[in-house]
């Protein structure tokens, strides 16, 4: 996305007495869920018992904000001004993250996730201003920190409404898009297929208490925030992404995750999980691994950073 910092009219300035907010959210890593989870991914959930470590990357399924239904906002989120700031943007949009796993969560683990606002920056894009908010997190468990992730989140306006009305469905997935935009990078070692489910993408939403309307409710999604339709979820695409390249290195534990988000995706459309093999470098054992649509455009971009062995 290319930005420049807006010379006037700055949105963020408002808000830079919320740097340093803070949010305490405890949960259990209770057994039943990670079976929900498991059972979600295409997996046996009776092969998950107390006390398995759970797979670093299905940490980010658990701590949800519990908002009470009438602190619900008209477009499904918890309402702004609470922990997040009240930026008068109404797209909010996960855009990537760099973790880092220090050990591992346990199911029957009790664990406590700090949240802290880390900075609050407008900058102007092509569609108009962008908000970019840093939020700090802190995962421990049983005395030590089970992993530090810093997320990013942009704010922005929608598409106009007459806009949206005209807009195409999302294309079938026997017939995709032309290629616009930035494309996939040539000659992955490995490429998987699929069309992007909407029971999947209901269930994952479900499984994180997920209530954003774009994922479930057409019509909101394309009369309100301007889309073509349903919008898949930007952490579902990392955790199947995810998921894909931990196949192609066996015997290997994710250590780091560094994911960036750069277009959205939509039910019923194809998509594509590619990346390269793992290759050692100077700093470790890492590997790229990319999602892009159907019309070829880049959509995600992971390094996983990689250890030898499982925690056990």
């Amino acid at each position: 996305m290319n930005a420049t910092p807006a010379p006037d009219g700055d949105i963020a300035a408002g808000f830079q007495d919320w740097i340093g907010r803070t949010l305490l959210i405890d949960d259990e890593i209770a057994l039943q869920t990670v079976r929900r989870i498991a059972a979600m991914v295409d997996q046996d959930p009776a092969g998950w018992q107390r006390g398995d470590p759970l797979p670093p990357h299905w940490y980010s399924m658990f701590f949800t904000l519990n908002a009470r239904q009438s602190q619900i906002g008209h477009d499904g989120h918890p309402r702004k001004g609470e922990f997040l700031p009240p930026i008068p943007l109404p797209r909010r949009m996960f855009v990537g993250r760099e973790t880092e796993f220090l050990a591992p969560l346990r199911i029957g683990d009790e664990a406590v996730k700090r949240s802290e606002i880390e900075s609050i920056v407008q900058k102007t894009g092509r569609s108009g201003p962008l908000v970019f908010l840093d939020v700090r997190h802190t995962i421990e468990a049983r005395g030590r920190v089970a992993l530090v992730e810093r997320q990013h989140v942009v704010y922005r306006e929608a598409a106009p409404a007459v806009q949206a009305a005209s807009a195409a469905p999302a294309a079938p997935a026997s017939r995709p898009r032309a290629a616009e935009g930035p494309g996939a990078p040539a000659g992955p070692d490995w490429q998987e297929s699929l069309v992007i489910d909407p029971v999947l993408v209901f269930r994952y939403s479900a499984v994180t208490w997920n209530g954003h309307r774009i994922h479930y409710d057409a019509d909101y999604a394309r009369g309100e925030e301007g889309y073509p339709g349903c919008v898949m979820n930007g952490a579902l695409t990392v955790h199947l992404l995810v998921d894909a390249a931990l196949r192609r290195a066996p015997g290997s534990r994710l250590a780091s995750l560094q994911a960036r988000l750069s277009r959205p995706m939509f039910v019923g459309d194809a998509m594509s999980l590619c990346g390269e093999a793992a290759r050692e470098e100077d700093g470790g054992r890492t590997m790229k691994a990319w999602a892009c649509d159907a019309g070829g455009r880049l959509a995600a971009e992971l390094t996983l950073g990689l250890e030898e062995g499982q925690w056990t």
